[in-house]
């Protein structure tokens, strides 16, 4: 998506492309075929779901043809991790790339454990605390309780009075890692009518796919996790600037 005499445009591939994908399983199938993928195109021309769907289909409500609906479905089915991954920007990683992103982007440290080195804000921990709690020998304990985003920002003590920027903070947290868009959720009034926008729900990965998956890369140094994904890209796209993949991916740790 980009911006052209202040009118946003879709990037994408025509209706008959029979390269072009064209339900919510074709796109998990992709995604776990080249591992992880940007929602909207940016800095590696071809590498994002956009790229391969229809412009005419977003945004029409259509949740079988919609890509915008189908992210609500894929985060809510579970066979990829959805969230803002690569830039603050929405993405999918798979589960078989996923250890490799969480080894790179915590440098190897566990939330707690970074909070305790002085790594994380008192705001960080506010928003974790709500996930994480502790057993009787003191060991971390994931939560998976179901809480809409926005009722989140006022349990953590975020809003009028309270702390600022939350939409930042929790950005932040996904790009570490820390949490991922588990679903969507429409409010429902009196009547039992759903109404307004879906809202995300936010959980750690751990609590949804197990803490031994997720931390699953722990044993490697964090830079050669992040070489591996740079390579990764580079190999998908021989001919992307090496600038752009960084700016997708983000630096390498220590850099």
């Amino acid at each position: 998506m980009s911006e052209e005499n202040g009118n946003w445009t879709m990037r994408g591939l025509e209706w008959d492309n029979p390269y072009r994908i064209r339900t919510w399983q074709e796109l998990v199938n992709w995604i776990n075929e080249i591992g992880f993928l940007p929602l909207f195109a940016g800095e590696v021309e071809g590498f994002s779901a956009e790229e391969h769907t229809s412009p005419a289909q977003w945004w029409t409500g259509n949740r079988q043809e919609d890509p915008w609906e189908w992210r609500e479905i894929i985060a809510a089915g579970g066979q990829v991790a959805y969230g803002k991954f690569f830039g603050n920007k929405a993405g999918f990683i798979s589960l078989e790339w996923l250890p490799c992103f969480a080894n790179y982007r915590r440098n190897g440290y566990d939330f707690d454990a970074r909070y305790q080195d002085g790594l994380a804000s008192r705001r960080e921990k506010k928003i974790m605390g709500f996930f994480i709690g502790e057993d009787e020998d003191g060991d971390a304990v994931y939560k998976d309780e179901i809480i809409l985003s926005t009722d989140l920002k006022k349990a953590a003590g975020f809003g009028k009075g309270g702390e600022k920027n939350y939409s930042g903070v929790v950005t932040g947290l996904q790009m570490q890692t820390y949490l991922v868009i588990r679903d969507f959720i429409r409010r429902k009034n009196k009547r039992g009518e759903e109404y307004g926008m879906a809202v995300s729900v936010l959980l750690p990965p751990e609590s949804v796919w197990g803490y031994d998956k997720v931390t699953a890369a722990y044993s490697e140094k964090p830079k050669e996790s992040w070489n591996r994904i740079f390579r990764h890209v580079k190999e998908l796209y021989p001919g992307a600037d090496e600038k752009n993949i960084i700016r997708l991916i983000g630096k390498a740790p220590g850099d």
